[in-house]
């Protein structure tokens, strides 16, 4: 990472509390996000992944400021944006952009493409009409859409075009970070070529920084720079993705990537190890029930994420792969 960088999260949490009883009593609390740790450099896209449930969603609506932390910090350019008011908040958010998963959902279906890309500016650029029109077109043939998509409403767009227009309405502000939240999991696979490619051009021409939320460990070679594991809340794995996905150190990165289809060779899912139930040690390595490698040790203390080798890669186990 070259200079400052433009994200920086320290130990982000979000715990849920769990209420029952005719008085809501809280009897227990859903660790979300359990101290997750990161920062990404301009220009750069760095992929959350894990498998559904893992916490993945919730850092990126925790970023955004979507719903508060119950601790932690999120600085985003040099400035603290963990408990700005809601006014110096909506002012930030110019720079902060989200691209939806789902493209059927995230479109107001009686607003035509014009509208829905402008709508951006309307609230936040002291444009005229004229020049906001303008602007719209320009985005929609950025995205490859074509100026005379402005008059269409979403039902008039295949599923990869309505994710092109979702990206044209992030792109609108021109922000400095764009969340992608599992922006081509509802896709087919060569429309999902498609929209990665797109955000790659998007990286290198237009220096838009991504932070993207992925399951799909394909997607995520395909345009991740760095990429960050995470289980149960956790970050467990963190490095630059050709190196983590070549070698990975931690046993539950090796579990997914062995589980991942390939052409050049057959997939392998090693059995699980035998497991408690699903309950994780209330003060162990919260992958230790799943793991082929636990020690006594895993079981009694959790591992904090730290640097492996020469510092490009951190990973929070004590006996690393490798």
């Amino acid at each position: 990472m070259n200079g400052a960088p433009i994200l920086k999260v320290c130990d982000l949490k979000k715990h849920f509390p769990v209420r029952r009883g005719l008085l809501q009593l809280k009897v227990a609390e859903i660790k979300a996000v359990d101290g997750v740790s990161f920062a990404l450099g301009a220009g750069e896209t760095l992929c959350l992944v894990g498998e559904s449930g893992c916490g993945k969603s919730t850092v990126a609506r925790l970023i955004l400021r979507l719903i508060d932390p119950t601790s932690g910090s999120i600085a985003f350019n040099g400035r603290d944006i963990t408990a700005l008011p809601r006014e110096e908040m909506r002012r930030q958010r110019k720079a902060l952009q989200i691209v939806f998963q789902d493209p059927y959902a995230s479109l107001n279906p009686r607003l035509t493409a014009g509208t829905i890309v402008g709508e951006p500016l309307e609230n936040f650029s002291p444009l005229t009409r004229s020049e906001r029109e303008q602007r719209v077109r320009e985005l929609l043939a950025r995205v490859g859409l074509g100026g005379e998509a402005a008059h269409k409403y979403p039902f008039e767009f295949s599923g990869g075009q309505r994710q092109r227009l979702g990206l044209a309405r992030a792109l609108a502000l021109a922000p400095a970070l764009i969340v992608a939240d599992e922006p081509v999991s509802a896709l087919d696979v060569s429309v999902q070529a498609q929209t990665l490619n797109l955000m790659s051009d998007l990286e290198r021409d237009a220096g838009v920084t991504f932070l993207l939320i992925s399951h799909d460990l394909a997607v995520v070679a395909h345009i991740c720079f760095t990429t960050a594991v995470m289980f149960r809340g956790r970050i467990v794995e963190i490095g630059l993705t050709d190196e983590l996905f070549a070698n990975p150190a931690h046993p539950y990165t090796r579990e997914l990537v062995d589980a991942t289809p390939r052409l050049d060779r057959p997939t392998r899912v090693q059995p699980l190890a035998p497991s408690n139930g699903g309950a994780e040690a209330p003060e162990g390595c919260p992958y230790a029930a799943r793991c082929a490698f636990a020690r006594p040790r895993c079981l009694e203390e959790a591992p904090i994420l730290e640097a492996k080798g020469d510092g490009s890669r951190k990973v929070a186990c004590w006996y690393p792969l490798g």
